[in-house]
């Protein structure tokens, strides 16, 4: 039923109908509270009574309205008023294409190119953000009178799927959708992609098909598929061709081929990316010259831009077809490998560290890797296309960790360690899902086509998951007697059963790459050692009919050797694949897709980091000892010592630094994990966390190199000590007794003196880390996410207290803009913190009668690529400790080499 003019639905009043629709009916109306003319849509009634749709359909609304482009109708939102659920967009002026063509018939060609580079660049940012229009047509595409281009309605046909409809397919409502349900397909028939008129899946291929037909259409003046009804429109679709011969005389050869690129009907030769659409455009634009018909393929374009959109379609002869000629009926082979640099992602929008791991989905056309964003903080996994500049975050996927991460054989998923938890993102939709917790970080993934994910742990073995989620289980066991320290980077075999896997050990000679079963119990996998090294290796199966290749790094050399999966065999010898392949701890930066394509990151090792001062402005005051893979560093109280844990990713121990000489000294010669060092206030002992198989317990241990060790405390609970009190009668400590969500970090207090039996000092529902006793012991200084971020808080500690210390004297809170790592000055009347965007701030502060701080003040902002050491960071505070990773590794670009298998023959 129409609305009435005059009709208020919230905050909008209707002023106008200017369409109507399958979708429902369109008006413009005025937004009193904003003052400004928009366009609403009011949905049928069908929506209202089906709760389930009306959800769906806000999900996608929402990201919808995440779309912000000069050349997309905006969404401003889906909103309710009694009954009625309707969309606000914008109001866009103009007339649309449809009219346009409609009046005049074909639009002269300069113009056409213009009108057409505004749509494809509608269409390229919104297929970076994974949103494909499915209903792209000349009415959905309004040209106002200052002459920009706006696309309408961007992704609603998926917002409104599974709806149908009886009205006529050759002019549907915007509804264009491959649906479930039995012989129902919506959409504007002309304009529908073959796959997409058959009721197949859809991805952006189908909407440069569209992107196809309305530029032809436009040229032309006729639709590129015509008949006297439905069924004779989608017959044409799926048989005929266009009639070329109604192009205009002056249409540019290019112009000519990329029309023939963007309609063909298989989707796997039609055109990749419509970003190519574009920069051809640009180039007819320009006035560029004209390729010959026969070889037709732009020259316009970087090697990498021209080259790999092809490769990544599954042949390479489609590759080396769009370098030198395209032939829409020919692939030719040319065996040479092709090789040639990607570089990284404007810095503008992404930061990508030295250290930032990667992965090449199996097809070959996405790149998976973790990255920062600009004027972000955490890091995210983002997905960059192969053949594209741009890269875009997959929200959701927080704080990565563990290399590397691993792509689904159908090269839809990424499976990675989102903290704690093994996850998988679907990276078309962006949707997240929790397959396990984890209580070591995943170190390497692989995922079977029968649903099985095999992943590697820091501190343990080879573990199994379903690809859906639910019980994790072992699947090898450490060896004590060869000394291994753990199992990680498996990388599944053609027959799906079997892999192979890297084990480590602190034992020269006994590290490795073995072959494991991924049905069998750890006391029943074979030892079968394949290879002997310190890195990392993948099984990379044949781009032809040949045997497939182990993959491994030889120092800074990227090898290749024939692997015989069925006899789990090398055969041959090594051949060199690249040099100087870089690599972080010990780990190789690269990775292989199923049909030949390959990517490495040249710069050789960069796991070393350099502990370096800082003055109080910010500015270098020197280096601390040797280079080395550092965490968890203390300063000493006399600023002479550091000590720190260092893995070399075959083994982890805490080594003393000697600040005057420069030198470094192993302190710990366990074969496990170490945490959290912290030196005793008179420097003559240090406590630590030690993990031997189960909790991180607490022990201490000389300072001058002793060979005891002494157990503190032993429970259940996960700990790492923070702090001992001046007086040394108190120790304090962080304690988890669980995992996820739910279990929060409480701060604890052992007595050192009497019967050591440990109290809370400060529990609830929210972590509280980061604890440090005052110079007199009278207070605590703590970080606390209470107020949903974590912020610097102080409480009084009554020594002789029992556990119900913590609700002594209140509390006071001393940053406000997010802190983390609080430190007291030597004399106590400053405090020390780190804001989360590695800012140092500083506070005065008194304590007589009752705690007060003053504002805090900026010391220096932290320079690019540096981080703070998880620990003391200063002593005096004239001087703060930082770890600087290596200098310029991020700068390198990513090496491509197509066909690369075709090279190890020579």
């Amino acid at each position: 039923m129409a609305l009435a003019i005059g009709t208020k639905l919230g905050s909008y009043e209707v002023a106008s109908q200017i369409g109507a629709g399958g979708m429902g009916e369109v008006y413009q109306a005025h937004d009193i509270k904003l003052g400004r003319d928009v366009a609403i849509k009011v949905l049928p009634e069908a929506f209202a009574h089906e709760p389930e749709r009306l959800s769906r359909f806000q999900r996608e609304a929402k990201m919808l309205a995440a779309l912000n482009h000069p050349n997309i109708a905006t969404i401003y939102g889906l909103e309710q008023s009694g009954g009625t659920s309707y969309l606000v967009m914008e109001l866009v002026p103009g007339e649309t294409l449809q009219d346009r063509v409609k009046r005049e018939g074909g639009v002269p060609i300069e113009e056409a190119l213009t009108i057409a580079k505004q749509i494809a660049e509608a269409l390229e940012a919104a297929h970076e953000k994974g949103i494909i229009h499915r209903d792209l047509k000349p009415a959905n595409v309004k040209v106002t009178p200052e002459g920009k281009v706006k696309v309408l309605d961007f992704g609603l046909a998926k917002a409104f799927e599974g709806d149908a409809s009886t009205e006529s397919m050759s002019n549907s409502p915007t509804l264009s959708h491959a649906a479930t349900m039995q012989g129902v397909i919506l959409g504007t028939a002309a304009y529908m992609s073959p796959e997409q008129a058959r009721g197949k899946t859809v991805d952006k291929r189908t909407d440069i098909w569209a992107f196809g037909a309305v530029l032809y259409e436009l040229i032309s003046g006729k639709p590129a598929f015509h008949g006297e009804d439905v069924t004779e429109i989608l017959a044409s679709v799926v048989k005929s061709e266009p009639d070329w011969s109604l192009l205009p005389r002056e249409t540019p050869m290019r112009l000519r081929v990329l029309l023939q690129r963007c309609l063909q009907k298989d989707p796997k030769q039609r055109l990749r990316d419509i970003g190519d659409a574009r920069i051809s455009l640009d180039e007819v634009l320009s006035g560029a010259a004209e390729p010959s018909p026969a070889s037709a393929a732009p020259a316009f374009a970087p090697m990498w831009r021209r080259v790999l959109p092809w490769a990544v379609a599954g042949t390479l002869a489609a590759a080396l077809a769009a370098v030198s000629s395209i032939h829409f009926r020919e692939t030719p082979v040319v065996p040479e490998p092709i090789r040639f640099e990607m570089p990284l992602p404007p810095k503008s929008a992404v930061s990508f560290t030295g250290t930032s791991f990667f992965a090449l989905s199996p097809d070959g056309r996405q790149l998976a890797l973790i990255g920062t964003g600009a004027n972000e903080l955490q890091r995210h996994l983002w997905i960059r296309p192969m053949g594209s500049l741009d890269a875009r975050p997959i929200p959701g996927t927080e704080i990565p960790s563990g290399p590397p991460f691993s792509w689904s054989p159908d090269s839809r998923y990424v499976v990675f360690d989102g903290g704690e938890k093994l996850k998988k993102v679907d990276v078309s939709s962006g949707a997240v899902e929790t397959l396990c917790d984890l209580t070591e970080v995943a170190v390497g993934s692989s995922w079977s086509r029968n649903g099985v994910i095999v992943f590697g742990q820091a501190a343990g073995v080879i573990m199994r998951v379903s690809s859906n989620g639910g019980a994790v289980s072992p699947l090898t066991a450490l060896d004590s007697s060869r000394d291994e320290i753990r199992h990680a980077f498996p990388s599944l075999l053609p027959d799906a059963r079997h892999f192979i896997y890297m084990r480590y050990s602190n034992k020269p000679g006994n590290s490795g790459i073995y072959v494991g079963d991924i049905d069998a119990t750890p006391d029943k996998q074979e030892s079968k050692r394949i290879l002997a090294t310190e890195y990392n290796a993948a099984y990379v199966p044949s781009s032809g009919s040949g045997m497939g290749q182990l993959v491994f790094m030889r120092d800074e050399t990227l090898m290749a050797q024939p692997f015989d999966a069925n006899r789990f065999e090398l055969v041959g010898e090594p051949a060199l694949v690249a040099e100087r392949v870089g690599s972080f701890r010990r780990a190789g930066f690269f990775s292989a897709s199923d049909n030949g394509v390959l990517v490495y990151r040249s710069g050789g090792d960069i796991g070393e980091d350099q502990l370096t001062w800082l003055d109080r402005q910010g500015k270098p005051a020197g280096t601390a000892g040797e280079t080395g893979n550092y965490r968890d560093s203390a300063l000493s109280p006399d600023g002479k010592q550091v000590v720190l844990v260092r893995n070399d990713f075959n083994g982890n121990a805490l080594w003393l630094v000697d600040l005057p000489h420069g030198t470094n000294t192993r302190f710990t010669f366990g074969t496990f994990i170490y945490r959290s060092p912290i030196w005793s206030p008179d420097g003559n002992r240090i406590v630590y966390a030690f993990q031997s198989g189960g909790a991180f317990d607490l022990y201490q241990k000389s300072a001058n190199g002793g060979t005891g060790e002494e157990l503190l405390l032993k429970t259940s609970e996960t700990k790492f000590p923070t702090s001992l009190s001046r007086d040394g009668r108190f120790l304090l400590y962080s304690a988890r007794s669980a995992l996820g969500p739910a279990a929060k970090f409480v701060l604890s207090v052992l007595p050192l003196k009497g019967d050591r039996k440990p109290f809370v000092f400060l529990g609830g529902d929210f972590n509280r880390t980061d604890g440090h006793f005052s110079p007199d012991g009278h207070w605590v200084v703590y970080s606390s996410d209470e107020s949903g971020r974590s912020e610097i808080y102080v409480r009084r500690f009554t020594p002789d207290a029992a556990s119900s210390a913590s609700d002594t004297g209140g509390k006071w809170q001393v940053s406000y803009g997010g802190g983390a790592q609080p430190q007291w000055s030597a004399d106590g009347k400053q405090l020390y913190y780190l804001t989360l965007d590695w800012k140092v701030m500083s506070a005065d502060v008194t304590t007589n009668p009752d705690f007060h701080a003053g504002p805090a003040q900026l010391l220096f902002q932290a320079p690019a690529q540096t981080r703070v050491t998880e620990g003391d960071y200063t002593v005096d505070g004239k001087r703060f400790l930082f770890v600087a990773p290596p200098e310029q590794t991020a700068e390198n670009p990513f090496s491509v080499v197509l066909n690369w298998q075709a090279g190890l023959k020579k």
